[in-house]
């Protein structure tokens, strides 16, 4: 048994692999003013189409769907195949609310409910 393909129909299955994989994609990185979908996330970076991957360099912010996940400093690492892998030197997680520049004397709680009235 042979395990050659013809050219084209290699060229249709990779293209139907790229397809998949993106719209399975919910990672996305914004860097300029422009949105790139990531293919492949880990702690220490990510992965981009390399086609649609320019070498992306400074100050990006991630998002998981709609959701802000966080802000990075990236740069571009090695291309591996298909893919372009880039890599954190600062990957800093997103605040709900700004940082406060004083101690808090209580703790906040959330969703407490009061005392009971007697």
């Amino acid at each position: 048994m042979t395990d050659f393909l013809p050219r084209e129909v290699r060229e249709g299955l990779e293209a139907a692999r790229k397809c998949e994989r993106r719209k399975s994609a919910r990672m996305r990185i914004e860097v300029g003013g422009q949105s790139f979908t990531i293919l492949r996330y880990w702690d220490e970076g990510f992965a981009l189409d390399v086609e649609d991957a320019p070498h992306l360099r400074g100050y990006g912010d991630l998002y998981d769907g709609a959701r802000h996940v966080g802000q990075c400093l990236i740069v571009a690492s090695a291309e591996d195949g298909d893919e372009m892998v880039f890599e954190f030197k600062r990957n800093t997680p997103a605040a709900e609310r700004p940082p406060v520049d004083f101690a808090r004397d209580e703790p906040e709680t959330a969703g407490a409910l009061p005392p009971p009235v007697d």
